[in-house]
């Protein structure tokens, strides 16, 4: 064994038990030694074991562990501490910028356990409120986790949207400017709206020959691959292909280059090979329906195309209002007036559902019975100075280990409509946790599940659920599902609306914004609603005022 390793596993050693609040002078020398043998001329391996003990910086303590080190692959002490270690905290003790002591708060304080959920607290603002954290601290964090999502090679589609329009606009000035004739969009993943992005693909219809030129396009470099194949990386290190075409074939290529390779061969088996006049001419000669270009997935679109039976999909326009939202009652960053009148004033919206965080979100400063009736004092004050905008009084409430939520009914009844929630225990096997939302769907007072497996893409996979089953009950008891627009969870996911609404179940386009700027997630939500199918009617946000209001007011218990 080299000195690096055996100083990597000293420093993590040392890291542990600070974590873990060990002997502040044990700390010290561990963390010592490992700096001293990293600094080593020679192999330590090679020397004599009983000679270790003599090296400066070692001792006989920690002789003793890098004997065990080099003799067993490892140390009891080690595993033991790692044992007591989520590994998700193992992870964040190599993030530059936190020690084991701030991870500790991340840990025990805010009840994070792994880097993902680290990211998400970043994105909501959590981290300022803990002790020794800071606004620059939090970003710091953000831009860190973000550099190690990039080095992965994959992207939330919401990291690179704004990118690859930027990309496209500067590519058309160029166009421009050169005054050539030239067709340019983006085609892929990006164009389907997936949630996740590997490899932006540019197609550009042209008759001019752009090897040369492209080298003068000052937005990207981009290198070579074949004649009409070029590729580029981003600063972030995002990877772009343009594939360049003759100008008659742009449309069949964009077409080609745009869905799932299946999607493709099945309408190309029935329409031939062009030239065609645009995308729609290529459905038209197919015998189809034109298909939007986030359901082409091989996913039964083309049976409905061919029936007329596509469905018209919702639009971002198509919201009146916007549902699960957090204020500086619990862990939001704006007060509830400043998230009203945002909605209200900058995005037109007809109302704002406020959710704050219920009494068992300890650690997102969750509310009180006494502080849930002191909320809806002042949600009834806002909403005589407001009107005829109005705020709905709902709760994010816990769904407890046993299905149950964590307000008694007489609380439970006070709100307009309940959002059930999923926030801790999360490794439950999935026959459990199916049975803890069915349980919690069966309330008579949830109204909405919420982001129903708690997945935060590229971080955490979401526990196991048996989704017809969940979504069988929400259809059996009237139970809205979420799609929560937070681009780290578009959950529930797009591969299960279309089931959720031939069983007749609402979805709502949630952004849980913890800030104003939170609810242009709506966006990000709408994009993934389309790509499962959903329509307006059958958005449960997309009600206008009174509709929903009727709609709480149908579903009270009875």
């Amino acid at each position: 064994m080299e000195n690096k390793p055996i100083a990597r596993t000293l420093r993590l050693l040392s890291q542990l038990m600070e974590l873990h609040e060990e002997n502040p002078f044990k700390i010290k020398s561990v963390a010592n030694a490992a700096f001293k043998i990293d600094k080593l001329p020679f192999a330590i391996a090679q020397k004599p074991l009983d000679e270790l003990d003599k090296i400066d910086g070692i001792g006989k303590s920690i002789a003793g562990k890098v004997i065990e080190l080099l003799q067993t692959g490892t140390m009891q002490e080690l595993e033991t501490l790692l044992a007591q270690t989520p590994p998700g905290i193992v992870e964040m003790l190599g993030i530059k910028g936190i020690g084991p002591k701030k991870i500790g708060i991340i840990w025990h304080e805010l009840q994070i356990e792994n880097v993902g959920e680290l990211y998400y607290a970043c994105n909501e603002n959590r981290l300022i409120e803990a002790k020794g954290f800071g606004l620059k601290t939090q970003e710091e964090i953000k831009k860190i986790i973000e550099f190690k999502m990039a080095a992965s090679g994959k992207f939330l589609y919401a990291q690179v949207e704004a990118t690859v329009n930027q990309l496209l606009a500067d590519m058309a000035v160029w166009l421009n400017k050169a005054d050539h004739h030239a067709l340019l969009s983006v085609a892929g993943d990006f164009r389907r709206c997936c949630e996740i992005i590997e490899e932006v693909v540019l197609v550009l219809g042209s008759d001019v020959i752009f090897g040369e030129q492209l080298a003068a396009f000052e937005g990207q470099a981009f290198a070579a691959v074949s004649d009409n194949v070029f590729s580029a990386t981003t600063e972030a290190g995002l990877h772009i292909r343009l594939e360049i075409v003759a100008l008659e074939d742009f449309y069949l290529q964009y077409f080609k280059l745009t869905g799932n390779e299946n999607h493709v061969k099945a309408v190309l088996e029935l329409a031939g090979n062009g030239p065609f006049a645009d995308e729609k001419a290529i459905y038209a000669k197919a015998g189809l329906d034109f298909i939007e270009p986030e359901l082409r997935e091989d996913l039964g679109e083309i049976a409905l195309a061919q029936k007329h039976q596509l469905p018209q999909l919702i639009e971002y326009k198509d919201l009146k209002g916007t549902l699960h939202n957090h204020s500086d009652w619990s862990d939001g960053v704006h007060t509830l007036e400043e998230m009203a009148r945002y909605c209200k004033e900058n995005l037109g919206l007809s109302y704002l559902g406020i959710c704050d965080h219920s009494k068992s979100a300890f650690y997102a400063k969750g509310l009180s019975e006494e502080r849930v009736w002191a909320q809806h004092r002042q949600i009834d004050e806002l909403n005589q100075k407001l009107a005829p905008f109005k705020i709905f009084k709902g709760i994010e409430s816990d769904i407890l280990n046993d299905g149950s939520l964590d307000y008694s009914d007489d609380i439970l009844k006070t709100f307009d409509f309940i959002v059930a929630s999923v926030h801790s225990n999360l490794r439950m096997d999935r026959d459990k946790a199916t049975a803890r939302l069915i349980k919690a769907i069966e309330n008579p007072y949830t109204t909405i599940l919420g982001h129903p497996t708690g997945r935060l893409l590229l971080s955490r996979k979401g526990y196991e659920i048996d989704y017809q089953k969940v979504i069988d009950a929400c259809a059996a008891n009237q139970v809205a599902i979420e799609i929560n627009a937070n681009p780290l969870r578009l959950d529930l996911d797009w591969r299960w609306h279309r089931y959720a609404l031939e069983k007749g179940v609402l979805l709502c386009i949630n952004p849980d914004a913890h800030r104003k700027e939170g609810f242009h997630d709506m966006h990000f939500g709408t994009l993934i609603a389309r790509k499962g199918g959903l329509t307006a009617a059958n958005c449960l946000n997309a009600f206008s005022l009174e509709q929903i209001t009727a709609y709480f007011e149908q579903n009270e218990p009875k």
